[in-house]
């Protein structure tokens, strides 16, 4: 049997040029013939279609790289919800771009882990490069800052509780946040075996600040840690966070703000006002797979000091010895309570370098502006009640005349149909269509059809 060759190395590039012809073309044709957003026909043809691309999936002998890549390629394809087509918008699930894509290629080649500098030193120095420049982002004015790469917005809220935690040995830590929480916040408590989390009403869909008073005045002599949200994932709204930050500092309560959705407005010079007061947390959530166009993974958790940082501190000896350490190897383990990580860094800074900040930013006004498009659109229509204005890229909609039941079944006949993805939200006592437009490339003219599609499969 011939050894398959490798994917780094010298001779990695000859070997990988057949195998990514083959992908391409793979890619290529599945999008052609599933011919929409989703694959039609509901999760039973699909996996049906899947079952029989990979019969039998471990076979006595090998079927070889181009017959084994080919097909399955084309059987994922072809049965994938597609974010890049501008009918897919359900969900905080953004299209990559083809340049992040192509940088991962590349980290996924290489396939350096960051536990040890030895087995990453490039992407060790660059991943520190990038922790510094989005640290320094979220927090311009502070001496120290620093930030840390997570597997998204949930790793990055429970991180934040851990520190928080940490912080504050001698007694049990309370959470208290939104109910347009994410609900990684109370999941976060629940698996550091915190106590559970306080919950404040949020009827106009952000959290009040005199409601939040009221309940930190219940809390007094309590360590707590207020999680607060900018960018929810129902309706995309922000928190008053300037109000909140001067809440919690009257009462000595700890502010952790979840800005996985709406962060990169950072980016932004027309919306960056929105997150007026974000660097008075003392932890901010970030993820770059959203307003980012990452290829997940793509979190972050800043801090407006690294010293906060400190309790994720570990030692093992083969990888972060003492003696290491002292003769100058950076010590990468306390950077993540994970050990084996990939160089999630490289997309990114690949990113940041090609389109700069006004370029990011111009993505994020693009999308944000078309959900504003898009609201227009469902306000004028004489059978569509259009739920709020968008804070950021998120529209939630229902035909006027049908109840939740009727809402639920047009968003699953368009699933079954594989014409549109939308998602769904409960507000305000009602379920709701929701749009998520991530998609800058989407145009006034595939929200007219979306519109018309959700027309179509409502009834009469």
């Amino acid at each position: 049997m011939n050894t398959p060759p490798l994917a780094g190395g010298t001779a990695g590039p000859d070997a990988l040029a057949p195998l990514l012809a083959a992908v391409l073309d793979a890619l290529r044709t599945g999008a052609l013939d599933r011919g929409g957003p989703l694959p039609a026909g509901g999760p039973t043809t699909t996996a049906r279609r899947v079952h029989t691309a990979t019969r039998p999936l471990l076979p006595d002998h090998g079927t070889g790289p181009e017959a084994a890549l080919g097909p399955l390629v084309h059987a994922l394809t072809q049965g994938a919800a597609d974010p890049a087509d501008p009918l897919c918008a359900a969900h905080l699930h953004a299209p990559p771009l083809a340049l992040a894509a192509a940088a991962d290629l590349a980290a996924s080649v290489l396939n350096p882990s960051l536990d040890s500098w030895d087995q990453a030193p490039a992407a060790s120095a660059l991943e520190a490069e990038l922790t510094r420049t989005l640290a320094r982002e979220t927090y311009p004015a502070a001496d120290h800052p620093d930030a840390l790469l997570t597997t998204g917005g949930t790793e990055a809220n429970q991180l934040a509780l851990l520190l928080a935690r940490e912080r504050h040995p001698a007694a049990p830590l309370h959470v208290v946040h939104g109910a347009n929480a994410h609900h990684s916040v109370p999941r976060a408590a629940w698996l550091l075996g915190l106590p559970p989390t306080h919950t404040v009403p949020t009827p106009t869909g952000t959290l009040d600040p005199a409601a939040l008073h009221h309940t930190l005045t219940t809390l007094t002599g309590h360590p707590v840690l207020v999680a607060a949200t900018a960018g929810t994932t129902d309706a995309g709204h922000i928190d008053p966070l300037p109000a909140l930050a001067d809440v919690c500092a009257a009462h000595g309560a700890e502010l952790h703000v979840d800005a996985a959705y709406g962060g990169p407005l950072l980016f932004s010079d027309r919306r960056k006002h929105a997150l007026h007061g974000l660097d008075r947390a003392h932890s901010v959530t970030l993820d770059l797979h959203k307003l980012g166009w990452q290829p997940v993974a793509a979190g972050i958790l800043a801090v407006h000091r690294t010293g906060r940082l400190d309790p994720l501190q570990h030692t093992a000896d083969y990888l972060n010895s003492h003696d290491d350490t002292e003769a100058g190897l950076p010590d990468l383990l306390g950077r993540s309570l994970r050990t084996t990580r990939r160089p999630d860094a490289f997309k990114m800074a690949v990113t940041l370098r090609a389109l700069g900040r006004d370029g990011l930013g111009a993505l994020v006004d693009q999308v944000c502006d078309l959900a504003t498009t898009l609201a227009d659109k469902i306000h004028d229509h004489p059978d569509l009640t259009l739920y709020t204005r968008p804070a950021l890229s998120t529209v939630l909609f229902r035909p006027t005349d049908a109840d939740d039941d009727q809402v639920a079944a047009v968003r699953r006949g368009l699933l079954d149909d594989g014409h549109a993805v939308l998602g769904r939200a409960r507000a305000k006592g009602r379920l709701w269509l929701k749009a998520t437009l991530l998609n800058p490339h989407t145009r006034p003219g595939d929200l007219d059809r979306m519109l018309k599609l959700v027309e179509g499969h409502t009834p009469r």
